[in-house]
């Protein structure tokens, strides 16, 4: 699941371009219902459906893959450090899972 998916920066970034989600989802090779599924957190984005957001965002591909929340960091006030070693742990394993995704799509299209 991703840790937080920033739709208010993506929607911002569509509605520069004079674009809506459909241009995503149709980027990405999605239905709309998954689409919203990002948006909502889910589920996790994968590495080609990162390109595709980045490609049609004309962003760059690690500030897309920031705001999916595959790597957010957050503030720690008030966590012991046991939670938090847990949420380190999950954004890594986040971050590792996108990262061999995108090696295999980059494999891929190879």
């Amino acid at each position: 699941m991703s840790l937080f998916f920033d739709a208010h920066w993506f929607d911002a970034k569509l509605a520069e371009r004079g674009l809506d989600r459909a241009a995503l989802a149709d980027a990405a090779s999605i239905e709309r219902g998954e689409l919203h599924r990002l948006f909502t957190n889910e589920r996790a984005a994968s590495a080609g459906e990162l390109d595709a957001f980045a490609r049609v965002l004309n962003a760059d591909i690690v500030e897309v893959t920031l705001r999916s929340g595959v790597a957010t960091r957050g503030a720690h006030t008030g966590e012991d450090t046991s939670a938090r070693i847990e949420s380190i742990e999950a954004r890594l394993d986040a971050i590792d899972s996108w990262l061999a995704e995108f090696e295999r799509e980059t494999k891929k299209s190879a």
